[in-house]
């Protein structure tokens, strides 16, 4: 496995099947730059595309900027702002929402797309011969099935068979063959499981294995769209309140691509990172391991794309603590208590139907941020809710059938808010002193150097910060290897 992805042609000849297959399907491939932006580049066009059909125009929608109805673009990327009443904390909280994105419903489909179009721009991959492989747990596979269908590639999801009914559901209607769906070992811990089955289907030349944990791309899209998307929100609240600082930015690493984002942030701001993971699997906490629910942060190794030397804090959040949420959340009982008796909005505890699993789990690591650190009124959190509710449905019910099954009433709701919120602490957080992060890098060295074949020296490049802000500045190179494929593609698919 090599870390290069220079923004240089591979292979003319795959790179020219390629523009034949966007010619075919009448697409054009957004930059980076019209993705972190989409407001001076999509003027139109889209009203009669549905945001979940497979059309190449929804492309033009893997950003941060769309509103509520999917359709149109936004001039500051949708957010709850949660208020000290709900959270027990003064520092403003602020969550933005991944359930917007076109087609899958999370912000994963916008790191699919950047995954595979540098192969497609360079040669690296022929949509008639190749078929790309999607290893995650979950939401990224859903956003490469996705991207390969409007783009006209095959597309495989290789995941946890444990995961939610909701996710497989949603694979079944755009995968081309019910084969495209492999199911591996285990639930969202059991990513060693999932690299073992990408090992196996390698040895067949046309699949192309297109990993979120080790592609570069993955972390560039986030640092340069997400990050944008942060760095817009945050400058639209401080137009209300200009003492605001943007003091910490919460993001579960799953794949590591998200928490890219806080690269960018405090490169601007000084903002500290802070990296969430399960109490129940807690990695970088204590170089530990165990089975958890927290679904979309996949875990038991440090991802290649971690840039760790960067990082300031891990937070543990237990999985009893998202599940419960999901139901308090999720249930009329427990919107009743939240809006009657913790006095909280209406409206606020309807935008929760925007968070997911991992979104609680966020929230919960910034409070216990706001906590360890005595944050006050003018100390931003901000954070990621990558998916909705409504790709657990399932969970909580089946929450529900363990922990209630004579039902879930008032007093119910009134144990959940105090034990899952109410009570949140700063425990479990760890502030990372260099030794520290050097010991969670060292961890990476067992995944990546010993059983996925990256060389000693590449692996050891990335404790420089040299390295990824080398990265960085290759962005501006791939939109214009972008823009000469469109060029040839031709204008008039626009």
């Amino acid at each position: 496995m090599s870390l290069s992805i220079d923004p240089v042609v591979q292979d003319r000849g795959r790179r020219a099947a390629a523009i034949r297959r966007l010619r075919d399907v009448g697409g054009r491939l957004p930059t980076w730059a019209e993705l972190a932006a989409p407001q001076q580049a999509v003027s139109g066009g889209l009203g009669d595309v549905d945001p979940d059909d497979a059309d190449p125009r929804n492309l033009w929608r893997v950003h941060w900027f769309n509103g509520p109805d999917r359709k149109t673009i936004t001039d500051t990327p949708g957010h709850m702002v949660l208020p000290p009443e709900l959270t027990g904390v003064k520092a403003p909280i602020v969550v933005l929402l991944g359930c917007r994105f076109p087609m899958i419903g999370a912000h994963k489909v916008l790191a699919a797309y950047a995954c595979l179009v540098p192969r497609l721009v360079t040669g690296q991959f022929d949509p008639a011969g190749n078929r790309a492989v999607w290893p995650s747990t979950g939401n990224y596979c859903r956003g490469g099935v996705a991207i390969s269908r409007i783009l006209g590639c095959r597309g495989m999801a290789v995941l946890p068979a444990g995961m939610s009914r909701e996710r497989f559901d949603w694979l079944g209607r755009w995968v081309a063959d019910p084969s495209d769906i492999v199911r591996t070992p285990g639930t969202e811990s059991n990513v060693k499981e999932i690299y073992d089955k990408c090992a196996e289907l390698e040895t067949d030349k046309q699949n192309v294995i297109i990993n979120q944990f080790s592609e570069l791309p993955n972390y560039l899209i986030h640092y340069h769209c997400t990050g944008a998307a942060f760095d817009a929100v945050f400058r639209h609240l401080q137009r209300t309140n200009k003492n605001y600082r943007l003091a910490g930015f919460v993001a579960a690493t799953g794949s590591a691509g998200t928490i890219a984002a806080g690269d960018r942030l405090k490169a601007l701001y000084g903002t500290r990172i802070v990296a969430v993971e399960a109490l129940e699997c807690p990695t970088m906490l204590e170089n530990g391991y165990g089975e958890h629910n927290i679904q979309g942060i996949g875990d038991k190794h440090i991802p290649l794309i971690h840039n760790v030397m960067n990082t300031d804090v891990v937070a543990a959040v237990s999985d009893a603590a998202s599940d419960a949420l999901n139901l308090l959340f999720g249930h009329d009982v427990g919107r009743k208590y939240l809006v009657e008796r913790k006095k909280i909005d209406p409206e606020m505890v309807r935008m929760f139907d925007n968070v997911g699993l991992s979104g609680f789990a966020n929230i919960v690591a910034a409070i216990k941020l706001a906590r360890r650190f005595d944050y006050g009124a003018n100390d931003v959190i901000m954070t990621v809710a990558t998916d909705s509710a409504a790709m657990y449905h399932s969970e909580r019910q089946a929450y529900g059938a363990r922990h209630y099954a004579q039902g879930f009433d008032e007093v119910d709701a009134g144990e959940l808010f105090g034990r899952y919120v109410g009570s949140i602490a700063d425990d479990h957080l760890l502030e990372l002193t260099s030794v520290e992060r050097r010991r969670i890098f060292n961890l990476g060295y067992y995944t990546w150097v010993e059983q996925q074949g990256v060389s000693i020296d590449d692996f050891n490049r990335r404790r420089s910060q040299d390295f990824w802000r080398g990265l960085v500045d290759t962005i501006p190179a791939w939109d214009r290897l972008i823009e000469d494929f469109n060029d040839e593609v031709g204008g008039a698919n626009a």
